[in-house]
């Protein structure tokens, strides 16, 4: 099983590629210390697993596993990070990754996990387990679009309309979702156009009216 590790910390990315050197199944066929390398490794290397940090310099992680997973879908990404809060574990559910595992976890974890994702299946630290139980355990309002307008929007751009209407700027919207402050304000003109509002103001007052009893 061919692997890539993407960490921009190197003492990391030779921890875990001491630990994968001592099996007979699984092989680091390259190292990336960003998202844009990673993308690239994909590209050239077509491995059958990528461990990936979400924090990286450049393009992060979440957003490299969204492209990896839109060009190259046979490719998949084990997210393994530090970060276990709620809105990291969905944003890079949402972008494809398909195991994501904390980065104390132990030896025999990681190599499980790691197999698991390479042979197809998904795969979650007991704690992000947990944390996912109790999220979805828990009595929520479903939010359903009235205006035919808002049905057109995709997860994405209904994601970004939300933060809009929470009041949040561009910047907080791109470190909320993991994504780049020119493609919040790319989905943003998106939602304008779909929406048939002049600007963010009457975007969020829609959104609002389509809620009103």
């Amino acid at each position: 099983m061919k692997i890539v590790i993407a960490d921009d910390h190197p003492l990391f990315r030779s921890g875990v590629r001491n630990l994968l050197g001592t099996t007979d199944d699984l092989e680091v066929v390259g190292e990336a210390s960003s998202g844009d390398e990673a993308l690239d490794l994909a590209a050239a290397l077509q491995p059958d697993v990528i461990l990936m940090d979400i924090r990286m310099p450049g393009l992060n992680g979440i957003e490299a596993t969204r492209l990896i997973k839109e060009r190259y879908p046979r490719v998949e990404v084990l997210v393994l990070t530090m970060f276990q809060d709620d809105q990291s574990v969905f944003t890079a559910m949402r972008a494809g990754a398909k195991g994501y595992v904390l980065k104390d976890a132990d030896e025999p974890e990681l190599l499980q996990s790691i197999r698991m994702v390479g042979n197809g299946g998904a795969v979650f630290s007991a704690d992000i387990a947990s944390r996912m139980i109790h999220y979805f355990a828990a009595p929520r309002a479903a939010v359903k679009p009235e205006h035919p307008a808002l049905a057109e929007l995709s997860k994405r751009e209904m994601e970004i309309l939300e933060r809009i209407a929470e009041g949040e700027t561009n910047a907080q919207i791109a470190a909320r979702l993991f994504i780049s402050a020119k493609t919040v304000a790319n989905n943003i003109s998106t939602i304008l156009n779909k929406l048939q509002v002049a600007d963010r103001n009457e975007a969020r007052r829609l959104l609002k009216e389509s809620r009103d009893p």
